[in-house]
């Protein structure tokens, strides 16, 4: 008798203060996906892990330019590079659009459950 194989999973980034990150995992677990939470409050996101996502998605995507840590650093008024801007993110990580979202090779930032969705529906096919 073979084991079940398991579902699809999930990797989020967040932490449990963070509204959206509480939204990812409650809109993950109602479709049954394995939840693998990282608390970035704790842990850092490392520089491969974010290089992923900013390579699809961009570093101005990852970007919460709502947060305090953006009005306080005075970005709205510099130009940045990519390079610049990776290197802000890793420095800072709260510039980083909350929750990011990885299933499989698929990637999603901030809560925006229409990616959810399609992350979904790609996990499926």
């Amino acid at each position: 008798m073979s084991p079940t194989p398991p579902g699809p999973s999930v990797q989020i980034f967040g932490h449990d203060r963070d509204q959206g990150t509480r939204a990812a995992v409650r809109f993950f677990k109602e479709r049954r996906f394995a939840i693998h939470q990282v608390d970035v409050t704790r842990k850092p996101i490392a520089r491969g892990e974010l290089r992923r996502f900013v390579e699809r998605l961009g570093p101005r995507a990852l970007l919460d330019e709502s947060s305090r840590a953006y009005r306080d650093a005075g970005l709205a008024y510099m130009r940045l590079t990519d390079d610049e801007m990776v290197e802000r993110l890793l420095g800072t990580p709260g510039l980083v659009r909350l929750p990011l979202v990885r299933v499989g090779n698929d990637v999603a930032a901030g809560r925006d459950e229409a990616a959810w969705r399609r992350l979904v529906s790609g996990a499926a096919s």
